[in-house]
């Protein structure tokens, strides 16, 4: 894809995204991206044939993922604890987040397409972050900064955690004290305090 391709391209995965904020998934047409992108309707279907194409495009670009945090140059310098801890802080901003926050488009997805576990972006990126906390928390077990009898365990139960908490930012009040107050508990069952 030449450069014009793809800056058209991303234009139009930028567009249909806050489309999708405001209308959710479900009550996005392929008009509504058209209209939103400013450009023809051909030209939309150049790039994707439906909403879920598009969708899924759109969520292959959100949230940062564990193993993008490792490649920051800040984790470059951290030990263990310090990386989980600016995962879960940049977990906690998104979650806060009101504004540009696709949770609820992403589960109207899932519950409208039925898909199994292996097909969705969402599997794929739940899975990637629970191998990346995995090999981080092993490591923190073996350089002594954490303290886990089984860091997949470990790793899996705090994807859970966020995606859970996730869902209930969208649905019931959750404020930054009450995910501070998750985020040492995560840290603490690896050993770990957070200092105020």
């Amino acid at each position: 894809m030449g450069d014009k391709s793809l800056q058209k391209r991303n234009l139009i995965v930028e567009s249909a995204r806050e489309v999708f904020f405001r209308r959710g998934y479900k009550g996005v047409t392929m008009k509504d991206i058209v209209e939103a992108c400013g450009i023809s309707r051909g030209g939309l279907y150049l790039y994707f044939s439906n909403t879920k194409e598009l969708f899924e495009a759109v969520l292959e670009q959100e949230e940062q993922t564990l193993p993008v945090v490792l490649e920051s140059s800040a984790a470059k310098e951290a030990s263990p604890g310090e990386i989980l801890l600016m995962y879960l802080e940049e977990q906690k901003k998104e979650i806060l987040k009101k504004k540009g926050n696709l949770t609820a488009a992403t589960y109207e997805y899932l519950f409208e397409n039925k898909l199994s576990n292996a097909d969705t972006p969402i599997k794929k990126r739940f899975d990637e972050n629970v191998k990346a906390l995995e090999k981080l928390i092993a490591n923190g077990v073996a350089e002594e900064w954490m303290i886990c009898e089984s860091p997949a365990d470990a790793a899996r139960n705090i994807v859970y955690a966020i995606e859970g908490m996730k869902v209930a930012a969208q649905t019931m009040e959750v404020t930054a004290k009450t995910l501070d107050q998750q985020i040492a508990y995560i840290m603490g069952t690896l050993g770990m305090v957070i200092k105020e």
